[in-house]
């Protein structure tokens, strides 16, 4: 495999036109594949989980700065999401060539490589971040939604304060599951981040392959 080749993110699906993933930009939205999370309520499985994965063939990269050519003028940004793109070592140039053409950036992550998002907020591939806060920012609370390690919170942390010093626009949201976010919990999450762009977001029990929770992990 060539190095090329090794640097080129794993594309699981392309919407072609989206007015609701990033309010007020009229955006295409890339999905990677992948993720090392595995949150229960997520409702793109075929980008999480591994069998999935393999059975989805990836959409290719020519495919998506084919299209993303051919609308310039229409469009006005993309939104890259997932799965989890940072995991990706070929985004930075991914994003880079999205900025040649032309388009804003959206970038939706969990914040557990801080490396990478400072380098994207510096570099200006980024124009907005969208960060996902699980739960109250510390293992035992965030370890009821998603299995994580000690040191992946601490990169959660760490992408919070990056995000939280500026350099790009930003919001962190949570979504609330129930039973997990009550009402008192949603209040306290309230205060925590009261100096950011904090929202909610209502958990949707659907998807086309069911949520994560439908599927074992092997």
């Amino acid at each position: 495999m060539s190095g090329m080749e090794k640097e080129r993110i794993r594309i699981g699906g392309l919407v072609k036109q989206s007015f609701v993933d990033w309010d007020g930009v009229l955006s295409a939205v890339v999905f990677t594949k992948g993720c090392n999370f595995r949150c229960s309520y997520c409702h793109n499985p075929a980008l999480v989980v591994p069998a999935l994965m393999r059975e989805r063939p990836d959409v290719a990269e020519s495919e998506v700065f084919d299209y993303l050519a051919r609308r310039r003028g229409w469009l006005d940004g993309v939104v890259v999401t997932g799965g989890e793109p940072t995991l990706h070592a070929g985004l930075p140039a991914f994003l880079e060539r999205v900025k040649a053409l032309g388009y804003r950036v959206k970038l939706d992550t969990n914040g557990t490589n801080p490396e990478m998002l400072r380098q994207l907020i510096a570099s200006g591939a980024v124009d907005f971040v969208a960060m996902d806060i699980k739960h109250f920012p510390d293992a035992e609370h965030y370890g009821a939604v998603t299995p994580l390690s000690q040191a992946m919170m601490d990169n959660v942390l760490r992408s919070i304060g990056i995000l939280r010093r500026g350099g790009t626009e930003y919001e962190l949201r949570t979504t609330l599951l129930p039973g997990i976010h009550t009402p008192p919990v949603r209040e306290t999450l309230r205060r925590m981040f009261a100096d950011c762009r904090y929202v909610f977001h209502e958990f949707r029990n659907t998807g086309p392959d069911g949520l994560v929770a439908d599927y074992p992990e092997t």
